[in-house]
């Protein structure tokens, strides 16, 4: 669906006179939000690429960042540590980076990278919609889970008595979509099991 048709579904399914399209506009940001909140799947992975060409200690965060998967400087993947050890470790020395640590926006390197491409691997936010045309992979795969996501702000604006039922159809589209991208990873071939340590360190 493109967002127009998504934005004339959710105003069908919430029949209400007095709703404005910048409500539902604002409805449909809020569910965006929400979603890229609360799932993990392959719609939100993204790669950055950092070349550099000069000695640099820190790179910044992309503006759509919300998890890190991984870091890797060439073919080596980083190993994050905590602040302190950071500390402990960073003497300004020059070379192939090993380990990281976030501080706010940035990615602290260690040692500093002065040639080379690192990529950073991770989940982003979901994409804005543009135009009344304009289309998303969310909004080609999961229209559903979009539209009740805004509707469960919806209700809580209207202080609607359907509240209850559109969170309950929000949470089993969620979980249609995680369980599908769970065993996408897991049916991929040539899985192995990682550290515990690297499925629970968020940034």
């Amino acid at each position: 669906m493109n967002y127009s048709e998504i934005k004339s579904h959710f105003e069908a399914l919430l029949n209400r006179s007095d709703n404005t399209n910048a409500l539902t506009e604002t409805f449909i940001e809020q569910g965006l939000s929400r979603l890229g909140r609360q799932l993990r799947t392959p719609m939100q992975e993204r790669v950055k690429t950092y070349n550099f060409a000069s000695a640099t200690s820190k790179v910044v965060l992309p503006n759509d960042f919300l998890q890190l998967i991984s870091l890797y400087y060439d073919k080596a993947e980083l190993t994050r540590v905590p602040m302190s050890r950071y500390v402990e470790l960073n003497d300004g020395t020059v070379g192939k980076p090993i380990t990281f640590t976030r501080q706010a926006e940035e990615l602290l390197l260690n040692p500093i990278p002065n040639t080379g491409t690192l990529n950073l691997y991770y989940y982003a936010s979901f994409p804005r919609f543009t135009t009344g045309t304009s289309t998303t992979f969310l909004g080609d795969v999961a229209p559903d889970a979009l539209i009740y996501a805004a509707l469960t702000y919806a209700s809580d604006y209207y202080l609607d008595s359907r509240q209850q039922l559109f969170e309950a159809k929000l949470q089993q589209f969620m979980q249609e979509l995680q369980e599908q991208s769970n065993d996408q990873e897991l049916n991929a071939g040539g899985q192995a099991i990682q550290p515990s340590f690297r499925f629970s360190e968020d940034l």
